[in-house]
Formats: C-alpha cells, sequence, structure tokens
C-alpha cells in the first residue's frame, strides 16, 4: 500500500471518527479501525509477509495511522462522555426551589388528641415528670378500693362503670375509670420520690355533646417527703401557661372533695369570649377544668406508704376537653366519628412535632 492510500485510510478513519453521534457508533468505528479484523489491524498482519527492507518503512507508516486514530478515538469518547453526561443532568434537572409536591405523607394528619398529649408531655418532661402507663382493664382494688372510694359510692355502679363477668376469686375486673390505677401500680413498685403523669384512655357509661363512653385523661402524681399545696398550683399554673401559650393565667381554686384527696380542689381558670373566641388570661369568666388536691393518707396506707413520713399531690384533667377548648371544636362525639373530612379540618400534619422551643401549635 503506496502512502497516499495510507493518507486515505487516515482520513477516512479519522472523518468517520469526527462524525460519530454517540459513544455506540464511536465503538463500531474503534471495532472496524483497529479491531482484530479492522482495517489497520489487517495492515499490521501484512508486515510478516513483505521483504525487510520494506517492513520497517510501512510498519512506522501503519503505525502513524494507528496512533493517530486511537488518539481521535480518545478524544472524541471524553467529547461525547461530556455530552452525554450534559444531557442526562439536562433531562433529570430538577428545581429545588419548587414547592414539595404533595404526596401520601400530605394526606395523613395526627388526631387532634394525640396531638394534645403530645403537647402535655412534652410541657411535663419539661417539669421534670415521667410517663407511666397500665392497662386499660383493672382490678377493683386498684381502680377503687386504693383510692378510697367505698363501696357505695356511685362510681362503683353498674350504670357508671363497664363491668367484666366476675372472676374466680369472686372480683369483677373493670374498665379504668380513670387513670388513677396507673399512679397505684407506680407507688407499689417504686419507692419514693416519684414524678409521673399517666395519659390514657379511660371509660364511662355516659354519652352527650361533652362525653363519650371512652375518653382520654390524664393525671399526675408526686410523691415525697416536702411536697405541699404551694408546690401543686405553681405546677398547675406553669402547666396552663405552657399548655395555652399565654404570658400569664389567672387561676381559681375552689374547695371540693374526691375520694382519694384531702384537701380536694376544683380548678377554674379565667378567660374572655371574643365573638367564638375564648382567650384563655383575659377577661373575667371563669371556667372549670380539671380537679386536684393533696393525696389522702388512706391511698397511701393502700400502697404500704407511710402518711407520717410521705405526703403529696395528684390532679387529673381530660385530654378531650383540653384539646376542645384549647382549637375551639364544639363536640366531642366528633373525636370518635372517624369522619376524614373533619380530620383534615381539626387534625395536624405529621411532622407537626410539639416542642417548648418550636412552639407547641
Amino acid at each position: 500500500m503506496s502512502a497516499s492510500e495510507l493518507d486515505t485510510l487516515k482520513a477516512d478513519l479519522l472523518e468517520a471518527v469526527a462524525t460519530a453521534s454517540d459513544l455506540a457508533s464511536l465503538e463500531e468505528v474503534r471495532v472496524g479501525a483497529l479491531g482484530k479484523k479492522g482495517r489497520v489491524s489487517a495492515l499490521m498482519q501484512r508486515l510478516g509477509s513483505m521483504p525487510l527492507e520494506a517492513r520497517r518503512d510501512f510498519g512506522q507508516a501503519v503505525n502513524a495511522v494507528k496512533v493517530a486514530v486511537a488518539e481521535a478515538l480518545e478524544a472524541k469518547r471524553e467529547t461525547l462522555a461530556r455530552e452525554a453526561t450534559a444531557a442526562k443532568l439536562a433531562s433529570e434537572r430538577a428545581d429545588v426551589t419548587l414547592p414539595v409536591r404533595a404526596g401520601p405523607l400530605a394526606d395523613g394528619r395526627v388526631h387532634p388528641v394525640s396531638q394534645v398529649t403530645d403537647e402535655i408531655t412534652e410541657i411535663f418532661a419539661d417539669l421534670g415528670f415521667s410517663i407511666a402507663e397500665g392497662p386499660d382493664i383493672e382490678t377493683d382494688f386498684n381502680n377503687f378500693t386504693a383510692h378510697n372510694i367505698p363501696p357505695e359510692h356511685p362510681a362503683r355502679q353498674d350504670h357508671d362503670t363497664f363491668y367484666f363477668a366476675e372472676g374466680p376469686d369472686g372480683t369483677r375486673p373493670v374498665l379504668r375509670t380513670h387513670t388513677s390505677p396507673v399512679q397505684i401500680r407506680t407507688m407499689l413498685a417504686n419507692t419514693p420520690p416519684l414524678r409521673v403523669i399517666a395519659p390514657g384512655r379511660v371509660y364511662r357509661c355516659d354519652s352527650d355533646q361533652t362525653h363519650t363512653p371512652m375518653f382520654h385523661q390524664v393525671e399526675g402524681l408526686v410523691i415525697d417527703e416536702e411536697t405541699h399545696l404551694g408546690h401543686l398550683k405553681w405546677v398547675l399554673e406553669e402547666f396552663c401557661k405552657a399548655f395555652f401559650e399565654v404570658p400569664e393565667v389567672k387561676m381559681r381554686f375552689r374547695a371540693s372533695h374526691f375520694p382519694f384527696t384531702e384537701p380536694s380542689m376544683e380548678v377554674d381558670i379565667g378567660y374572655a369570649k371574643v365573638g367564638d373566641e375564648i382567650r384563655i388570661g383575659e377577661g373575667d369568666h371563669w371556667l372549670e377544668i380539671l380537679g386536684c388536691g393533696m393525696v389522702h393518707p388512706n391511698v397511701l396506707k393502700a400502697v404500704n406508704l407511710d402518711p407520717k413520713q410521705y405526703q403529696g399531690f395528684a390532679f387529673g384533667v381530660g385530654i378531650d376537653r383540653l384539646t376542645m377548648l384549647k382549637y375551639g371544636m364544639p363536640d366531642l362525639r366528633a373525636f370518635f366519628a372517624g369522619d376524614l373530612r373533619w380530620l383534615k379540618h381539626y387534625g395536624f400534619p405529621p411532622l407537626s412535632v410539639p416542642t417548648l422551643a418550636g412552639g407547641l401549635s
């Protein structure tokens, strides 16, 4: 093959490299030129049959074509790779400034009762309280007897309490009527000092606009050797200020009677009504929100604590009632109706986790 023919071959191959539109077609050019059966490789195979004098010059000329084509292939490969990467990035480009697309997570809602329970837990955790839990089905002792509730008390009657069938020991388990049994379990299992809250479901035979057979309650208990009524008032005031997210609250403690506390009090909170809105911490109106008192000595005796050494306070509040009051929900029955429209309106986004630093609501 003459030098002019080699030049022509070189030009043809370089043109083929230059016109390759993608990596696949470039690979075809490489195989056709430098592959085992390629045009340049075929010329290299002819060297063995050539005279010694001509072999050196012809080999150098063919090798020069091979090097030029290989360099052109590599340069073109890098160019096509960059172009392919740029095209892929352009096709996959995402504008991170656009709003997040609504997905399945956006359709879900946290029930207001669950949200408020988390709010209450966050507040009392900050005050140093632990969370205590217990079963919904309780013994008569834990639910009534240990709380100094006498056998003839109306709360023990079938029209007020859900009883199960009598057991082998002659007692009838109950669906707990308050979360106070958790306090009994805590005092029996631990040695003071104690500082716990017990949120959970409770059950009573009652149903109207503001009562349902199952509702939610949180109770608090503090037991040590020095706690007094002033501590109780401070804890409740701090809780109400944090929960309703107001700088100050007006609270009124009225004498009352509960079998498990002495003295016993019902707590009212001051509010103002502006249109349909209730503003806590303003105005001259009063609204009852919870009951409280110092733990009765008989309750301490029932859990094997000496009332001459230990004392403490307890309080209880309906979580559903707090939810209605804070978020303006008129009918408690809607809480359990399973209406997705109601839940979408009053519910909370799944990632709306209440914190004191970031805001509860």
